[in-house]
């Protein structure tokens, strides 16, 4: 389920109406966005180099080829860097990066989770399934729990849905962010499995999937309606653990705001 780049150029150009690339609309358009032809024009390059490379057959652009083609496209900084980590592992086929492996003592920071009793907090190893947590962030949500996976419960439990009332905003961040942060070199098989299972089981997630939105969220808002304490906003901030492959997800309120009285009562019952 890891992308190619053939498949990304065809996604994101069929997501760009031909106005908002300063091109005549026209009459008679067989295809949503642009054609293919138009972006080969609005990247300098000739048609049937494009086609080559939606089709999988050139497999080493040029830096300035990927800058015409992420100008003609319209992409913003992530997904420029999603589309060179592409272009790089198509180079490149079959060749993997070995894997990073933990430092000894480093594999679940539950220690240093444990030490921000008044902070949820979580961490998520490489396959997406949560690998330590501290006791306010399983109160926060069931789902931040040991061996649970935020990412499908976001999509299929009712209870994770009832807890997002934005459920809509965080699920698109939450698949706009995945592939930001995809390894697309060496992607972990259990959260390539994980992507497959809810390409099949969420029409939401395959649609999200299938538009090719790339976004990388370090820090961000969310509002949780929560069952016991009530509503919730709250900030977010993501920490990358890269050695351990794991990314450590930290909740917290404003000081002095209804939201932080309202953790500390979650943290105290």
């Amino acid at each position: 389920m890891a992308d190619t780049l053939g498949e990304f150029l065809r996604a994101r150009r069929a997501r760009i109406g031909p106005e908002e690339a300063g091109l005549p609309a026209g009459s008679r358009r067989r295809v949503p966005g642009l054609r293919r032809e138009e972006v080969a024009q609005l990247a300098g390059i000739s048609p049937e180099y494009y086609l080559r490379l939606e089709q999988g057959r050139n497999l080493n652009p040029s830096d300035q080829i990927l800058a015409g083609l992420a100008a003609a496209l319209r992409l913003d900084e992530d997904a420029v860097a999603y589309l060179h980590r592409l272009a790089r592992t198509a180079a490149t086929p079959g060749r993997r990066r070995p894997r990073a492996r933990a430092r000894a003592g480093e594999d679940a920071p539950q220690s240093l989770l444990d030490s921000w009793p008044d902070t949820p907090a979580y961490a998520q190893g490489a396959g997406g399934r949560v690998v330590a947590a501290n006791r306010l962030a399983v109160l926060l949500c069931p789902f931040f729990a040991v061996g649970s996976d935020p990412l499908r419960a976001a999509f299929l439990e009712p209870a994770m849905r009832a807890l997002y009332p934005r459920w809509d905003e965080m699920t698109a961040k939450a698949v706009s962010g995945l592939r930001a942060m995809l390894d697309v070199e060496d992607p972990d098989p259990d959260l390539l499995e994980t992507i497959g299972e809810l390409t099949h089981a969420s029409d939401r997630f395959a649609d999200l999937w299938a538009r090719r939105e790339v976004r990388r969220r370090d820090t961000g808002h969310t509002l949780l309606r929560h069952p016991v304490v009530g509503d919730l906003e709250l900030r977010y901030e993501k920490l990358l653990r890269p050695q351990a492959r794991q990314l450590i997800v930290v909740y917290h309120a404003d000081p002095g705001s209804p939201s932080a009285d309202r953790l500390r009562l979650l943290a105290d019952g």
